[in-house]
């Protein structure tokens, strides 16, 4: 694997709108509809959106939220996200590349989809220390990723999102929203002891 930078991610944004069908895919639209699932129907209150590519995900969270922070690393992926959101004026698409200090200092769910394994080990604990200071109690932490490899992701995509959450140094409770053979939506709450895992799948 040769990872990808934000460079890579600007190029491919400045070429393509939507280089990976995410808009159009309906594989997307099922992985997107478990992350909605895990969410619920709302209102959400404060949402924090991590890595939002071209704003498919987001377009689809504003609707809910009464305040998002949709955040991405390249501008062009910020420009995608703004025109994604701009029917919802109280959602908001903004620059970030991580690890750096969220937008605002708590929030009621966070979303991270695609994201994790095109960081480094290290910046992706400090990511994970931040969403577990950002995050209010009772909070949701709803984490989509793929199951396999491909060739421009910096860590291996095998159980990323778990030792994402372990970096957090905390607990939670875990319940798993939906997996195929190629992707896996979880949903985290903050737990008072030891992690657990509940199997909630989606209909």
């Amino acid at each position: 694997m040769k990872a990808i930078g934000l460079s890579g991610f600007s190029e491919k944004f400045a070429t393509d709108d939507d280089p990976w069908r995410t808009f159009s895919n309906r594989d997307e639209a099922v992985k997107r509809a478990a992350i909605l699932h895990a969410l619920g129907e709302g209102p959400l209150g404060r949402v924090l959106e991590l890595g939002s590519g071209n704003g498919s995900n987001s377009r689809a969270i504003a609707p809910r939220a009464l305040r998002m922070d949709a955040t991405e690393g390249t501008a062009e992926g910020t420009r995608l996200t703004a025109r994604a959101v701009a029917p919802w004026p109280r959602g908001r698409a903004i620059t970030l590349a991580l690890p750096a200090r969220f937008p605002r200092s708590a929030y009621d769910a966070v979303v991270i989809a695609e994201l994790l394994y095109y960081l480094s080990p290290r910046a992706m604990r400090q990511v994970a220390l931040d969403v577990a200071e950002a995050l209010r109690p009772g909070g949701r932490l709803v984490l989509a990723h793929h199951r396999i490899d491909y060739y421009d992701f910096a860590q291996h995509a095998a159980d990323i999102q778990a030792r994402f959450l372990r970096m957090t140094g905390v607990s939670w409770r875990v319940a798993t929203v939906r997996r195929t053979a190629r992707w896996h939506v979880v949903v985290a709450t903050r737990g008072d002891g030891p992690a657990r895992h509940m199997i909630t799948p989606v209909r």
